[in-house]
């Protein structure tokens, strides 16, 4: 028998939207890929979606919101309300689900507006009239770009949205209510509508600097808001006013104007939504019918409040979110890096009504269980990388770069593949037990002997240093890297209660030197990349730097401008020293596969701290505290410095090729992530 330790005893106490119960404080909001009807394809029952939510709902989680599905298709042009089955089929789903104790919520959108992710093709159909119409009947990005006036797209500078007509902003407000109605007649327990929250389109008409209306939906204060307002009125209509409606909303908007985000303690001019004006939404749309406010910051401009990467601190939205519920009496629940500790102590003192976390229930399905039985050290952490969740990417000079792969498959997980892959990834067991030797204990080599063990095989762990993790140590080594930290020690615990045997201070250069084994994973990682310039070698690794901690002097340079050597740098000006960036690029981060989320707030926050950075940059001699530059214009120039530091990538070291016994997975492959080097272990160990 177990007992909730105090400090989590207020997230499971019941509470009430309208007059229905749910069971304890923890929501699940809403992730891009978890809609139980599909995701940009026309709308469908999901089964991949349905299982997932399903399990968390047996795993504790009290009010679930699946992923936002607007009220008309992306693709196909088709009202949700008009395919009935899917509503036949959602009836005998909530049956099953509603055993579970849990609530559920779904979550019904406008749309995008100028926040959707468009990519190359997109870009063309919308500035190529002629284009665009031929692809209407697959996709009308015309439609779904529109916004409440000619805006520039947050993927695309140079591409404008149209305004939506009055027609079509009504026709949207009637589809919300048929909709919600249907849903409602199917079991469902509410709605949430998305979103006067993250810059969508809703929030476009509501906030003024994004809004030149001169009709009933612009100007005013009232009219700015008045299709929210509709929305909320029509679904009251025709469901009733105790049928509980959400609204998913951003207390203020953090944007200092388009693509211009503010980061944590920066003094500027709110262009969005301030907190006056905050103060007066809030109570006018709880008096306009909205039943609860699921809250956090930013906009699609300052996407890091909304999307909080690693370099946020913990319960970032949580002070404005307690402000601003003292100007509604509608429960009020707070999302964005929530700490749960934190999140009880504000909830028992009545600050908060429920917590909103959503990404580390792609990490660890059964985290709520782990904390009510006192197992908390055993949790699996969301180190927020969106790289497998949610890499939307884009540097200078595109669009959405995201491949089409990850685009129609979100909410998958770098650390946890089956996560939303359940039919792709899976462990089964061996009928035939194998020895396999494992080269190299980092985080991919670990990955391959945990799921080999839990298969039935044998793994045996083969690492030249004295401990695990590899480059993840230096990877993880920054002063906010914390739940990176966490993860590491994660892993150790985990080889260690799997009793996996790993040799330490061995290091094998040769695979042919192992014998009696039946398979061998070659996980060896890599090496830091060098360059044929004069006084190359005087540079610091980043390991020499981050995880050594050898010291430097006060003006660091960062050869490259990558996410590490970005990361290096703002940890430096962290520490208070004065880094600046050379990269040959146009933009930093020039990078597929990095969500902007992340690169946003890294990019913002180096601008703030003035770092000088040299774009389309590169060095061509290092001296003794000067490096030699040349420029895009082929002019050279020299810099001062104390120290530079390698960030320029690296390269792989395999002491093996693959063969009919020999794997290879990692950075020993090809340069990735964690995501890569997780999931590859799988596709290898799996077949084993």
């Amino acid at each position: 028998m177990y007992h909730v330790k105090e400090k989590y005893n207020a997230l499971f106490t019941p509470w009430k939207v309208c007059d229905m119960e749910i069971k304890n404080r923890i929501v699940m909001s809403s992730m891009g890929g978890t809609s139980l009807f599909g995701w940009l394809e026309p709308c469908h029952f999901d089964k991949e979606a349905s299982k997932f939510l399903l399990e968390k709902a047996r795993n504790g989680v009290g009010l679930i919101l699946p992923g936002m599905q607007c009220v008309r298709d992306t693709m196909g042009k088709r009202w949700l309300y008009q395919n009935k089955r899917m509503f036949v089929e959602l009836e005998e789903y909530m049956k099953e689900f509603h055993k579970t104790g849990a609530k559920l919520f779904i979550q019904l959108a406008a749309g995008f507006g100028r926040s959707m992710a468009i990519n190359g093709i997109m870009v063309a159909m919308l500035k190529n009239k002629a284009f665009g119409m031929l692809a209407k009947p697959v996709i009308d990005i015309d439609y779904c770009c529109a916004s409440a006036s000619e805006t520039p797209n947050r993927w695309a500078e140079d591409t404008y949205s149209r305004a939506m007509t009055v027609e079509e902003i009504q026709e949207q407000v009637k589809a919300f209510g048929l909709t919600s109605k249907m849903l409602m007649d199917a079991g469902i327990d509410g709605v949430e509508i998305h979103a006067v929250h993250e810059g969508y389109l809703l929030d476009q008409f509501t906030i003024a600097n994004m809004n030149f209306r001169t009709d009933q939906y612009g100007g005013s204060f009232e009219n700015r808001y008045r299709f929210p307002v509709e929305i909320v009125q029509e679904i009251k209509k025709q469901c009733g006013k105790n049928f509980p409606v959400s609204l998913r909303y951003s207390v203020v908007s953090k944007t200092k104007g388009f693509c211009d985000g503010a980061i944590p303690g920066e003094e500027f001019v709110e262009f969005g939504r301030d907190m006056p004006e905050s103060e007066r939404a809030v109570k006018y749309l709880g008096d306009a019918g909205y039943d609860m406010f699921n809250c956090d910051n930013g906009t699609y401009d300052a996407w890091y409040w909304a999307h909080p990467p690693q370099y946020m601190p913990d319960n970032c939205n949580l002070d404005d979110v307690m402000h601003i519920k003292k100007f509604t009496d509608k429960p009020c629940v707070c999302a964005g890096r929530m700490d749960p500790v934190r999140a009880a102590e504000v909830i028992a003192e009545g600050k908060l009504d429920a917590v909103a976390i959503a990404r580390q229930n792609l990490v660890d399905p059964e985290w709520i269980i782990k904390i009510r039985e006192g197992r908390e050290d055993e949790i699996k952490p969301c180190i927020r990388c969106h790289n497998g969740c949610f890499n939307f990417a884009k540097y200078k000079g595109t669009s959405n770069i995201q491949s089409l792969g990850d685009s129609l498959h979100l909410a998958r997980c770098a650390l946890t593949p089956p996560t939303m892959q359940t039919n792709k990834y899976k462990i089964v067991p061996t009928k035939k037990p194998k020895k396999v030797a494992i080269i190299g204990a980092g985080i991919g080599g670990l990955e391959c002997a945990l799921v080999l063990k839990r298969r039935g095989h044998s793994p045996v762990v083969y690492e030249k240093t004295d401990m695990v993790g590899g480059m993840f140590n230096t990877a993880s080594s920054m002063s906010f890297k914390e739940h990176d930290k966490e993860l590491l020690e994660w892993y150790r615990k985990e080889v260690k209660k799997q009793n996996i045997e790993i040799h330490f201070n061995t290091e094998v250069n040769d695979v042919g030197v192992l014998r009696g084994v039946d398979h061998i994973i070659v996980a060896t990682g890599s090496v830091p990349r060098m360059l044929p310039i004069p006084g190359f070698a005087k540079t610091l690794t980043l390991t020499e730097l981050l995880y050594e901690q050898k010291p430097v002097g006060d003006k660091v340079i960062i050869f490259g401008g990558g996410q590490s050597g970005c990361e290096a740098a703002y940890d430096l000006v962290l520490q208070g020293k004065h880094p600046t960036i050379v990269e040959f690029a146009a933009d930093l981060i020039a990078a597929q596969n990095v969500s902007l989320a992340n690169t946003s707030f890294l990019r913002d926050a180096l601008r703030y701290h003035k770092v000088p950075i040299y774009l389309e940059t590169t060095i061509t001699e290092i001296g003794d505290k000067k490096v030699t530059c040349k420029g895009k214009d082929g002019k050279t120039f020299e810099l001062e410095c104390d120290d530079v530091v390698n960030a320029i990538g690296f390269v792989p070291t395999p002491v093996a090729k693959n063969s009919f016994k020999v794997s290879t997975v990692g950075d020993c492959v090809a340069i990735g992530n964690l995501r890569t080097a997780i999931w590859r272990a799988w596709d290898v160990c799996m077949k084993i």
